[in-house]
């Protein structure tokens, strides 16, 4: 252990003095998303490691520990995403770059004073890191569907599964999932637009139930611009473009000017305009 210690100092050492030349140079790179996702995967085997103890030890019940679980799952589903990348910026800086030097091997060696495994030293303990795959999201996303099959009065694990089979592409499922739960959401504007955009996906059409859904969220959030969206496509769908367009200007209202949202709102306008037009031309042309 002193042997390790002393390599470990020495290498923290090396490390800093390596970090400071280039940051006299050139900004500091940002940190990737692979090395969040790493972290994140890396904090949720040790909380689910965790669960697992305390479950073994009698500590934590069945039922917690299957909703533990399944939150460490739902928050796992939200965080493996693909993540932009970010740059960051800063002028050289000879303090900075002292600062380094001096403060990373005493914050190292006080981080491992406080957060060391030195177990994991052993080979024993060494086991080859998993990296999360589609397989393993499809496999929680199907566990998490058996257990709702067994608690099915859990809303909150309905919704998740929900958003999951959304993730994946599985809208007829989504729509399945959502409509097990149509009670406990009919006063959800966000969620009954949801419900709505799966239900049009997976049959290809707007009308029926999806506009009925849309109606009601539009009654509980006039102003909401994902349900203005929805409800414009429905209007479009069924020919009124004159409604499509007032959907469209009140969802175009409510996001940032400039953003891809608003350009593509701003080109389905345009193209509801033309349609109104020729409607009208073909109209005036028959008189």
């Amino acid at each position: 252990m002193t042997t390790f210690l002393a390599l470990a100092t020495l290498l923290v050492v090396v490390t800093a003095v390596l970090l400071a030349v280039p940051l006299l140079r050139r900004p500091r790179p940002a940190e990737t998303a692979t090395d969040r996702d790493a972290a994140n995967l890396a904090i949720f085997r040790d909380q689910l490691a965790e669960l697992e103890r305390e479950r073994d030890e009698g500590s934590l019940g069945t039922a917690a520990f299957a909703q533990a679980k399944s939150e460490l799952q739902r928050r796992l589903l939200e965080e493996v995403k693909p993540a932009e990348r970010t740059e960051r910026e800063s002028a050289p800086s000879r303090k900075a770059a002292i600062a380094v030097v001096l403060l990373l091997p005493l914050l190292g060696l006080a981080g491992y004073a406080q957060l060391g495994t030195p177990e994991a030293l052993d080979p024993e303990n060494t086991k080859p890191q998993h990296r999360v795959t589609a397989g393993d999201i499809e496999s929680m996303v199907d566990k998490l569907a058996q257990r709702l099959r067994e608690n099915p009065d859990d809303t909150k694990g309905w919704i998740m599964l929900a958003r999951s089979y959304k993730m994946l592409g599985r809208y007829a499922e989504s729509a399945e999932a959502y409509g097990k739960i149509f009670p406990a959401i009919e006063n959800e504007p966000s969620l009954l637009a949801d419900y709505a955009e799966m239900l049009a996906i997976s049959s290809n059409a707007f009308r029926g139930r999806p506009t009925e859904l849309l109606e009601r969220a539009l009654k509980l959030a006039p102003e909401d611009p994902q349900v203005r969206l929805l409800a414009g496509a429905a209007a479009g769908e069924r020919g009124d473009f004159a409604a499509a367009v007032a959907h469209w200007e009140k969802a175009l209202a409510g996001v940032a000017p400039g953003s891809e949202e608003a350009e593509a709102l701003a080109g389905a306008i345009a193209q509801a305009r033309q349609a109104m037009a020729g409607k009208a031309g073909k109209a005036g042309g028959g008189r």
